[in-house]
């Protein structure tokens, strides 16, 4: 196989996972805001809220969630806070919200789990 073809096959697997992983928050009563959203700071995989928090959602597949949490380093989680805040000051109807960073980590033959404020104090 091609590297181009991996890629392709990565990409089609990531675009799967953050669809199942917003269908999973939907059900949990969030609304999905926006879907790869490009800003300066980096890409939100999704944005969700429920309430007065706006859930900035990293989504990974990974064989475990201690995985998935050590797959986002400091540096990408201080970049998507940033992002977040920055789309919450851009819209009026988010900029009273709680930005919070959330995981939603999926493994083969699992359900999906979401980690609500999935780093806090780190």
């Amino acid at each position: 196989m091609s590297r181009r073809e991996t890629g392709a096959r990565a990409r089609l697997s990531g675009r799967r996972a953050e669809i199942w992983a917003a269908a999973w928050l939907m059900a949990k009563g969030y609304r999905i805001l926006g879907f790869r959203l490009r800003t300066p700071q980096g890409e939100i995989d999704l944005l969700a809220q429920r309430g007065g928090v706006l859930a900035v959602v990293e989504v990974k597949r990974r064989a475990t969630l201690e995985a998935a949490l050590e797959a986002v380093s400091p540096a990408q989680r201080e970049r998507l806070r940033r992002a977040g805040r920055a789309i919450a000051a851009r819209r009026p109807s988010l900029q009273n919200m709680a930005v919070r960073l959330d995981l939603v980590a999926l493994a083969p033959g699992r359900w999906p789990m979401h980690s609500p404020d999935a780093w806090k104090g780190a």
